[in-house]
């Protein structure tokens, strides 16, 4: 469990906003970015900060833009996939860095592979944690009828207002309930739940954090549709996942000439809290490669 004693926070200006940054490890360290999705924030990664940093490494853990305690600028432009990369490479190099290691989950993943596609010579390795390159998932939610299914809530994501007001009806219940039905029981504690709906209250948060779903439908990525990721790439996917079929997985790690990817056939989309011993272990060989 994290011990955040051991943890600096800081407000990091990258790309025009203000990031909140935890960090741990030692400030020599080679760096590895920790990318969290939605609609978690830092503590999405609260099982994996401590023992990469006692593995020797500088490990930075941001609240994305829109999230938590940094920054949440207004309209859709603002959460263009194109623009939260930068966020990332001006945040390696505020941290004085000109190269990272970068593992994603969720929309953190999707930051991480569209950073690969567009920054190689920045990222050292780049980790995956259930989600396809971007224009996979993509392609994937309109050609394959049960992924077209399993991504529905995009839909409902996409209008304006009355999500966020469903969602924060009765103290966030709804989102309580989801996350506790897509993993397995007991994967989020109370206490994580305490946190979590802290974050989410938060003035302008879910706006923002739902910015990221609208942005991607509206204002689609200006990536290559079929990259060759040119950096050593690691990929994890839990079978389970409740939204993304786990052929995306492999459609996308072919693009990865230095892949691999790894099933955990018990695991779900929340990866990285229902297999920390695993997702740790693999994580250290992988960057220690």
């Amino acid at each position: 469990m994290l011990n955040e004693s051991a943890l600096t926070e800081s407000m990091i200006t990258t790309n025009g906003i203000r990031l909140h940054v935890m960090q741990a490890g030692p400030q020599d360290g080679p760096l590895v970015v920790l990318l969290h999705g939605f609609p978690e924030f830092w503590r999405g990664w609260k099982y994996q900060i401590e023992p990469l940093a006692l593995a020797g490494f500088r490990v930075a853990v941001p609240d994305q833009r829109g999230y938590n305690l940094s920054d949440k600028p207004q309209g859709l432009d603002a959460y263009r996939l194109n623009r939260l990369v930068e966020d990332v490479t001006g945040l390696i190099h505020a941290l004085g860095y000109e190269r990272a290691s970068v593992v994603g989950h969720d929309w953190g993943a999707a930051v991480a592979w569209s950073l690969a596609a567009l920054h190689p010579e920045m990222v050292e390795h780049l980790a995956i944690l259930n989600v396809p390159y971007p224009a996979v998932a993509f392609r994937g939610a309109f050609r394959h009828p049960d992924q077209f299914l399993r991504s529905a809530y995009i839909a409902f994501f996409q209008i304006p207002l009355i999500p966020e007001a469903i969602l924060r009806n009765n103290n966030w219940e709804l989102m309580v309930r989801t996350l506790q039905r897509t993993s397995r029981p007991g994967t989020f504690s109370e206490a994580d739940f305490e946190h979590y709906r802290s974050a989410w209250w938060r003035k302008g948060a879910m706006t923002a954090m739902l910015n990221w779903y609208r942005a991607f439908i509206r204002r689609p990525p200006q990536i290559p549709d079929r990259p060759v990721i040119q950096v050593p790439t690691l990929v994890l996917w839990g079978k389970k996942d409740f939204a993304l079929n786990h052929h995306l997985a492999r459609a996308s790690i072919d693009l990865c000439p230095q892949g691999q990817l790894v099933y955990f056939d018990e695991a779900s989309h929340w990866l990285q809290h229902e297999e920390p011993a695993a997702v740790n272990a693999r994580l250290l060989d992988f960057l220690r490669s």
